[in-house]
C-alpha cells in the first residue's frame, strides 16, 4: 500500500505541475497565432493574388499576340487592302479569313468573344458568322448603356491602339453580363484616322473573376480589379459603391500591401504593366478561426489530459503495467527513441490515436456526404464531353462510384411536358419533385441508368448495355430500353399526371462518345416538339437524310484531343467510325468525298502546325504522306491511310512524353544524389524541387524506374554509408547522422533490411 501510494502520489503531482504548463503555453499560443495567422495570411493572400494578376496578365498579353497575329495574315491584309467595285464582294476570301481565325476560340477563354470590322466592306467577322451589316451583329450583341450610334462612333469608327475598354453591361444574345473590351486598330503601324480594320475582343468579367475564385473560395472574401483612372475591371464580393468608398477614404492608404479596414483585411497590389489595382479583402473572422480553434483545444486537452492522467496513476499504481509497456516498445522500434518518459509517450499513443480514428470517421462520413454531389457532377461532364481520354473517364469513374457494366449503350433524354416557358417558384418547385419522382420510378422499374439533371425539366439517362459485348445486339437493346421507357411514361402518367417524353440518340462504341449521343437525343427532343407524335423517338426514326458528308465540329475536336493524348487506338477508332458513317449510310458525291476527304487532311494539318510537331524530324514526312491522300481512292485505302498518318502521330506525342519522363526522373536523381545527407529531405521536398505534384513524382518514378522514390533514397543512402563503413574515419551513429537518418537505430534497422546484416557487422567483414 506504501508503494502504491507513493506512485500514486507522484503521478498526480508531476501531473499537476505538468498541467500548468500546457495551459500557460496555450494561452501564449493563442496570443501569438493571432499575429501567427494574420501574417500566413498575409503572406497567402499576397501570393495567390500576385498568382492571379500573372495569369491574367498573360492571358491580356495572349489577346494582344492575337491581334498581331491577325495583322500579319495575309489573307486578311488583302481584304482589307482591296477595292470594292460595285456590289462585288470577295465572299470567299471572307469565309477563308472566318476559317483561320476560328480555332483561336479555342486557345484562350478571353478569346471566346471576338469581331474583326473591315471598314472598306462595312462587314463585321465574328466565330462562324459574317455580318454585313453591323447593325445585325449590334442586334445581338450591344453594350446596354451605347446606343447604335455611339457604338459605330467610338468602336468602329476611331482609332484605336491597344485599348482597353473598363467594365460594361453587356447583352450577348439573351445573355446579360458586364464585359471588358480589348480593341486593335490594324495594320499596327496607323495611328490616327479611320483604319482599314478593328479588331475587337469583348472579355466576359467572369472570366476574370474566376482567376480570383481563390481568394473567394478560400476565405470567404471579395476581389475587385480597377484599371489606371480607377475604372472597374472585374469585382466579385463586393458592390461597386463599397468598392468607390473604400478608394476614397481617406483613412485608407492605397500604397500599402495590407491594412485592415472595418472588418476586413485587405490587400492591395499594382501591376507594373498596366497600372491596374488588385484587392482582396479576406474577413477578420476567418483569420481568427484558426486562434479560436487552438484555445478551444488548448482547454480540451488540458481537462482531458487530468483525466486520464488520475486513472492513468491508479492503473500504474495498482496494476502492472506491462500493456503500455508493449505499446511502448512497438512505437520505439518504429520511431527509434531510445529511452521512455512514461507519461509523455502515454499521451502521444492515446492522444493520437484517437484523434486520427475521430479524424478518420469525420472523413468518411463528409466523403459518403459528398459521394452523390461528385457523381452528378461527373456525370454532367461526361455528357457534356469535357474527358479527353478513356482513362481520365475510368479515374473520374472510379471517384464518383459510378460503374458502368459496358462501354456501349444509349443516352436518353426524358422531358417532363407542360411546363414551356414556366418559370416561377411555384412551378420550379413542382417541377423539382416531378424529377425526383421519375428518376425514383425509373429505378424501382430495375434499370441501372445513369441520371442526371439537364435544367429544370429534363432528365439524361446514360443506358449501358445490359448484356456482354460478344452478346450485344443493338437491335434488342433498343427493344430493352423502349420497354422500360414504355412503362415508365405509362405509370408516371397513370399515377402522378406527368405526361413525358423520350428521345435517344445512337449506339455509342466508348464512353468518350457519350457526349455526341447525347447531342442528337437533344436534336431527337427538338424534332419530336413540332414533327412527330409518339412519346419515344429514336434519333434513326427522326434524322432526314441530306446529301452531305458526316463530319461534325465535336468529332473533329475530340479526334485532335485523342492524338494529342497519344492514344492510338481510340484515335484510329475515331477515323474508322467516320469513314463507316460516310460510307455506310450515305452514298456521296464525288464533290461531298472530296470535300470530306479534304476536311480530314485539313484536321491532320493543322496537328503539324503544332509545336510538338513541328520539332519533329519526321514533320516534314508526315505533311507529304497528308497531301499525297487522295479522294479518288477507295474509302477502305482512304482509311487505312489516315490511320496510318494518325498512328505515327500519336507515335511521336508518345516519344516526346517517355523523353521528358526520363528527364524528369534523371532530374530527381541528381537532386537525390546532391541532398540524401538531409534528414528533411522527403517526397514533399522532391516534389518542391521538381515543382510538380507528390502524386505525379512518385507515380512517374515508379513507371520509368519500377522502383519507389522512397526505395531509390534509402538504397543511395545505404550505398554511401558502405562505403563510409569501409573505413574508420566516423563511427556508426556518425555515419547515420551523415547519410540523412534521425537516429542510429532507425539506420541500423535500414541497413539490415537492404544489406542483410548489421552496420558493426558489416564493418567487421570488411576487416576480415
Amino acid at each position: 500500500m506504501t508503494k502504491h501510494s507513493t506512485i500514486f502520489r507522484k503521478f498526480l503531482v508531476s501531473y499537476l505541475i505538468i498541467l500548468i504548463i500546457p495551459s500557460i503555453a496555450g494561452f501564449v499560443s493563442y496570443r501569438t497565432s493571432i499575429e501567427v495567422t494574420q501574417s500566413v495570411s498575409i503572406e497567402n493572400g499576397v501570393t495567390q493574388l500576385e498568382r492571379s494578376k500573372e495569369i491574367l496578365e498573360r492571358r491580356m498579353a495572349e489577346v494582344e499576340g492575337f491581334t498581331r497575329q491577325l495583322a500579319l495574315n495575309p489573307d486578311l491584309n488583302t481584304l482589307m487592302n482591296e477595292k470594292i467595285e460595285g456590289d462585288k464582294e470577295n465572299v470567299y476570301g471572307i469565309w477563308n479569313v472566318m476559317r483561320q481565325v476560328m480555332p483561336f476560340s479555342q486557345t484562350n477563354d478571353f478569346l471566346q468573344n471576338y469581331f474583326i470590322y473591315l471598314s472598306n466592306y462595312d462587314v463585321i467577322l465574328s466565330q462562324g458568322s459574317a455580318y454585313f451589316r453591323p447593325e445585325h451583329y449590334y442586334d445581338n450583341f450591344r453594350y446596354n448603356d451605347m446606343s447604335l450610334a455611339e457604338w459605330k462612333s467610338t468602336v468602329l469608327d476611331q482609332h484605336h491602339g491597344s485599348e482597353i475598354m473598363p467594365l460594361r453591361p453587356f447583352t450577348n444574345n439573351t445573355k446579360q453580363t458586364s464585359v471588358v473590351t480589348y480593341m486593335q486598330s490594324l495594320p499596327l503601324d496607323s495611328f490616327s484616322g479611320t483604319s482599314p480594320a478593328t479588331v475587337v475582343v469583348i472579355i466576359d468579367e467572369e472570366n476574370i473573376s474566376s482567376l480570383l475564385s481563390g481568394l473567394e473560395e478560400r476565405y470567404g472574401g471579395w476581389t475587385h480589379i480597377s484599371d489606371a483612372q480607377g475604372n472597374t475591371v472585374s469585382l466579385h464580393g463586393i458592390d461597386e459603391k463599397a468598392a468607390l468608398l473604400l478608394s476614397r477614404d481617406a483613412s485608407f492608404d492605397p500604397a500599402k500591401v495590407s491594412q485592415f479596414y472595418n472588418n476586413d483585411l485587405v490587400i492591395t497590389i499594382h501591376s507594373d504593366k498596366n497600372d491596374w489595382v488588385y484587392q482582396a479583402g479576406i474577413p477578420r473572422h476567418v483569420l481568427m478561426e484558426n486562434a479560436n480553434q487552438i484555445r478551444t483545444m488548448t482547454w480540451l486537452v488540458t481537462g482531458a489530459a487530468l483525466l486520464l492522467g488520475l486513472l492513468a496513476g491508479l492503473l500504474l499504481a495498482y496494476r502492472n503495467s506491462v500493456p503500455i509497456n508493449r505499446l511502448l516498445g512497438v512505437m520505439k522500434e518504429h520511431f527509434g527513441k531510445e529511452g521512455i518518459t512514461g507519461r509523455n509517450e502515454f499521451d502521444f499513443l492515446q492522444g493520437n490515436i484517437s484523434r486520427m480514428i475521430t479524424s478518420n470517421r469525420h472523413l468518411e462520413n463528409e466523403l459518403n456526404r459528398q459521394l452523390p454531389l461528385v457523381r452528378d457532377g461527373f456525370l454532367k461532364r461526361l455528357i457534356a464531353g469535357e474527358f479527353q481520354s478513356g482513362e481520365e473517364i475510368a479515374a473520374a469513374a472510379a471517384q464518383a462510384d459510378a460503374h458502368f457494366q459496358s462501354q456501349q449503350g444509349f443516352v436518353g433524354m426524358l422531358r417532363i411536358n407542360g411546363y414551356s416557358g414556366m418559370d416561377s417558384v411555384e412551378i420550379l418547385n413542382e417541377l423539382t419533385a416531378a424529377r425526383l419522382i421519375v428518376k425514383q420510378m425509373l429505378l424501382e422499374l430495375g434499370s441501372d441508368f445513369l441520371m442526371t439533371d439537364l435544367g429544370s425539366d429534363r432528365i439524361v439517362a446514360i443506358c449501358p448495355a445490359t448484356r456482354e459485348e460478344n452478346e450485344f445486339e443493338e437491335k434488342t437493346e433498343r427493344e430493352i430500353i423502349t420497354d422500360t421507357f414504355e412503362k415508365l411514361i405509362e405509370l408516371a402518367y397513370r399515377d402522378y399526371k406527368i405526361h413525358l417524353t423520350a428521345s435517344f440518340g445512337e449506339l455509342f462504341q466508348t464512353l468518350l462518345e457519350v457526349s455526341h449521343s447525347s447531342e442528337q437525343a437533344k436534336q431527337t427532343m427538338d424534332y419530336a416538339d413540332y414533327d412527330n407524335k409518339q412519346s419515344i423517338v429514336w434519333f434513326g426514326d427522326s434524322h432526314l437524310e441530306t446529301a452531305t458528308y458526316y463530319y461534325p465540329l465535336d468529332i473533329e475536336q475530340r479526334l485532335i484531343s485523342t492524338i494529342r493524348a497519344g492514344d492510338r487506338e481510340e484515335a484510329g477508332r475515331m477515323v474508322q467510325s467516320v469513314i463507316e458513317k460516310n460510307t455506310d449510310n450515305r452514298q456521296l458525291s464525288i464533290e461531298m468525298k472530296q470535300q470530306l476527304v479534304g476536311e480530314l487532311k485539313g484536321t491532320l494539318l493543322k496537328l503539324l502546325d503544332q509545336k510538338a510537331f513541328l520539332e519533329s524530324e519526321l514533320q516534314l514526312t508526315l505533311k507529304n504522306q497528308i497531301v499525297s491522300v487522295q479522294a479518288s481512292n477507295p474509302a477502305a485505302v482512304i482509311q487505312e491511310e489516315i490511320i496510318a498518318i494518325v498512328d505515327a502521330l500519336c507515335g511521336v506525342i508518345s516519344s516526346k512524353k517517355s523523353h521528358a519522363h526520363i528527364q524528369i526522373v534523371e532530374e530527381i536523381k541528381q537532386f537525390i544524389a546532391v541532398s540524401y545527407g538531409d534528414p528533411e529531405l522527403t517526397l514533399y521536398r522532391i516534389s518542391e524541387n521538381s515543382e510538380r505534384p507528390e502524386k505525379y513524382i512518385s507515380q512517374l518514378f515508379k513507371e520509368v524506374t519500377d522502383t519507389n522514390i522512397s526505395d531509390y533514397l534509402e538504397m543511395v543512402r545505404i550505398e554511401h554509408a558502405s562505403e563510409l563503413l569501409r573505413t574508420n574515419a566516423y563511427t556508426v551513429d556518425e555515419i547515420a547522422e551523415r547519410v540523412g537518418y534521425n537516429s542510429a537505430h532507425s539506420f541500423r534497422r535500414a541497413f539490415k533490411r537492404v544489406m542483410g546484416i548489421a552496420p558493426s557487422s558489416y564493418r567487421q567483414s570488411i576487416k576480415i
